[in-house]
């Protein structure tokens, strides 16, 4: 459809197409304003088209197809300029269309997009002409494509038929075979059903006879068992109660014997260590010696309450020490963690039980150092050093209750001390007699040396 406006000069600029362009007059008119856009300055460009201005023909035609292509429609001035550089790349060309008479040798799509840019007169139908003209090759070469693509699918179906009747025949001389051995191997089964069913009526025949065998054999066994069951039973409970009263007459008369004799010890240590500390005079005492009073030359009441010890002082452990048969119970990790936590727990025991070697050595105390065995990620590979019990918690066990343990196995009478800082440590071993000591005392104990 060609449309003129009144007023204008017929040049073709009015005329319009009635349909959309045609995707390879499109593809040409994209190339012809992509090769002719480096020809123009940015001023000369319409702004939409601008930041296209650096781009290589190639780049320009693939990102900016749609856009110069909307340009070149709606631009007339940009329409100008690029027929202006389309009419000295092709001179030819553009000259024939200016003259009316398009080259028969020019390739139609050329021809309608020259014609597109350019306007000349008729402009529309030519550019008709050139998408008739391509579609109409399209359909020839598709056709062309189609027969050849039919020539192919019935030479591979004349191929496939061929190799269909030789493979039928073959199948069906397999066919035939299977069937005779068929045929061979139902006679041989119908032979093997008859003696299987033989077989199962012997078999079955040969289960009930067992079955009645076993069944006696079972009632038998299980009289046997059950007497025997009963049997083991009371064994059992005699040689339990026989042993428990081995463990417990064994067991009462060695704890106490050994309470006892601690106990003794403790006794005998004290009346000892009085009588030295004492120093009586093999004399008889006065009545009058007994009355409290400060003699002249001697310390008053007042002297003697300086010489108290505050309960920080390591003087009071050396004391405590050196009461007879007195025992040492060092809460482990409570004393490491307050003297020196940074150090790993393996580095922490080895340091703690070398200063305990030392004092035991130091006061003839009897000295336990007990750790939580909680914190153990394996067993502990240790040599205890000489003087000094090392014990580990069981698990579910801690060492604040292996301690409370061992000061409940004491006899009543013994002096024992325990190191920790553990409140709740002290409290109860203060209820069962022993003597609480702060984990900061002992730790200035080994400073002094």
């Amino acid at each position: 459809m060609v449309e003129t406006t009144g007023g204008e000069p017929d040049d073709g600029s009015a005329e319009m197409l009635d349909r959309p362009l045609p995707d390879g007059v499109r593809r040409r008119v994209v190339q012809i304003v992509s090769d002719g856009f480096g020809g123009l300055t940015v001023s000369e460009l319409p702004v939409q088209l601008r930041q296209y201005a650096r781009f290589t023909p190639t780049r320009r035609a693939k990102f900016a197809g749609n856009a110069m292509a909307a340009a070149l429609e709606t631009d007339p001035l940009f329409r100008q300029r690029i027929g202006e550089r389309l009419r000295e790349a092709q001179p030819e060309l553009t000259g024939a269309l200016d003259s009316g008479s398009p080259p028969p040798a020019a390739d139609p799509l050329d021809v309608a997009a020259a014609a597109y840019v350019l306007r000349p007169t008729d402009w529309v139908k030519l550019v008709t002409a050139a998408g008739e003209e391509a579609q109409r090759a399209d359909a020839e070469r598709a056709d062309d494509e189609a027969r050849a693509e039919l020539e192919r699918l019935r030479a591979e179906l004349a191929q496939v038929r061929a190799l269909s009747r030789d493979e039928t025949e073959r199948l069906r001389a397999e066919a035939e075979a299977a069937r005779k051995e068929a045929e061979s191997l139902h006679r041989k089964l119908r032979g093997a059903l008859s003696d299987v069913k033989r077989g199962e009526a012997a078999l079955r025949k040969l289960r009930g006879e067992m079955e009645a065998v076993r069944a006696e054999g079972q009632a038998q066994v299980s009289a046997a068992e059950s007497e025997t069951r009963r049997v083991k039973a009371r064994l059992g409970e005699a040689e339990a109660a026989l042993e428990a009263t081995r463990r417990a007459s064994r067991e009462g008369r060695s704890v106490e014997d050994m309470r006892v004799r601690l106990l003794l010890d403790v006794v005998l240590d004290a009346a000892q260590g009085l009588r030295r500390e004492l120093a009586l005079p093999p004399v008889s005492v006065r009545p009058a010696e007994t009355v409290d009073a400060v003699e002249p030359g001697r310390m008053t009441p007042k002297d003697i309450a300086a010489r108290a010890l505050s309960e920080d002082d390591p003087a009071i452990l050396d004391q405590l020490l050196a009461l007879p048969q007195a025992h040492l119970v060092v809460d482990g990790y409570n004393v490491t963690k307050t003297g020196y936590p940074q150090m790993p727990l393996e580095k922490q025991r080895l340091r703690l039980l070398g200063q305990l070697s030392q004092l035991a050595a130091q006061t003839g105390a009897e000295v336990t150092c007990v750790f939580d065995g909680a914190e153990l990620a394996a067993p502990v590979l240790l040599a205890p050093p000489r003087g000094v019990r090392v014990l580990f918690s069981k698990p579910g066990v801690t060492a604040d209750e292996l301690i409370r343990q061992l000061v409940r196995a004491e006899p009543p009478g013994r002096p024992v001390i325990v190191a920790s800082t553990d409140r709740e440590v002290a409290d109860g071993i203060a209820k069962a007699g022993a003597r609480p000591v702060a984990s900061a005392v002992l730790l200035k104990r080994f400073s002094r040396g």
